[in-house]
């Protein structure tokens, strides 16, 4: 939902302006860099958006805090960097200009966390000095990741200066709220959704894809069940096999069937016969068709 909210460039110029805190005019151009797991296999990222042909910005959308970001956040710029000079003479004399980078988190999770933060590519570095290399004690690579939370009643300052994000908060608080009250998760949903048409928040965005908003939240919020059920798995055949082999294997195996079923849903929503998508995914005609 936070992808397809920001999914074209006035969206993003304003997006940007916001974390920015800056006012780009609205005739700078923005190009969308966005890395799919099409050509990129499981290297695929939130967002990603080039201003001007000068600064390019990663965008990353967190419920649950991953410190490996900074790591992470630099494969994807790598990756983009390979889409926006590929053709060009990286071997020639001449200087080849590339755009500036920057990077952002934004949290909506459930944990207490700071308004902001940031972390660090050299917070996850081996510590050369314990081979004796006293003098290591600054990394030649850096990068650097601004996560903000962007939860509610959090970084209004940032948050107030981009309606959708805005709206994005105000949303999934609303989902959040109706749970605390009773509702199920799919109940939560549709009266936030019919909360957001009511006080227009998002409305003419609930007003088309409100039904695929609910799916999509379902799917990612089962993801997370999946991969956490997978993992307990894991740690059962770790205590009969050896604990370490055991947890690797069970969390092979939930990976493997969380792609299988991402996968599945992709060519379902494309029309292809179920038959078809058993034979590709080796999932049974029951599994697909729950999809």
């Amino acid at each position: 939902m936070f992808t397809r909210l920001f999914s074209n460039p006035a969206s993003l110029r304003e997006l940007y302006n916001a974390l920015g805190g800056v006012s780009l005019p609205p005739d700078v151009p923005v190009s969308i860099t966005t890395l799919e797991n099409v050509l990129y296999m499981d290297v695929y990222n939130d967002i990603a958006f080039e201003i001007g042909g000068k600064l390019v910005v990663l965008v990353e959308h967190q419920s649950t805090i991953n410190q490996n970001m900074a790591l992470r956040l630099l494969l994807y710029y790598a990756r983009v960097l390979e889409k926006t000079v590929a053709g060009k003479k990286l071997y020639a004399e001449k200087r080849l200009p590339i755009p500036w980078p920057e990077f952002y988190v934004l949290y909506n999770g459930k944990k207490q966390f700071p308004d902001t933060e940031v972390l660090r590519l050299s917070d996850l570095f081996e510590n050369a000095q314990e081979l004796g290399l006293t003098e290591k004690t600054k990394p030649f690579l850096e990068l650097e990741v601004k996560v903000i939370n962007i939860n509610e009643g959090r970084n209004n300052a940032v948050v107030s200066r981009c309606n959708k994000l805005a709206g994005y908060s105000a949303f999934i608080a609303k989902v959040r709220g109706f749970e605390k009250e009773g509702s199920t998760l799919e109940e939560s949903i549709k009266k936030a959704v019919i909360y957001c048409c009511n006080h227009d928040i998002l409305k003419e965005f609930m007003e088309i894809h409100g039904s695929e908003v609910l799916n999509m939240l379902l799917t990612e919020w089962n993801w997370d069940d999946c991969i956490a059920v997978r993992r307990e798995e894991g740690r059962e055949e770790g205590r009969e096999e050896g604990l370490q082999e055991g947890l690797d294997k069970g969390l092979r195996k939930g990976l493997e069937q969380i792609k299988a079923l991402e996968i599945a849903r992709k060519m379902k929503n494309a029309g292809r016969p179920i038959a078809e998508i058993e034979e590709f995914t080796g999932l049974s005609a029951e599994a697909v068709g729950a999809l």
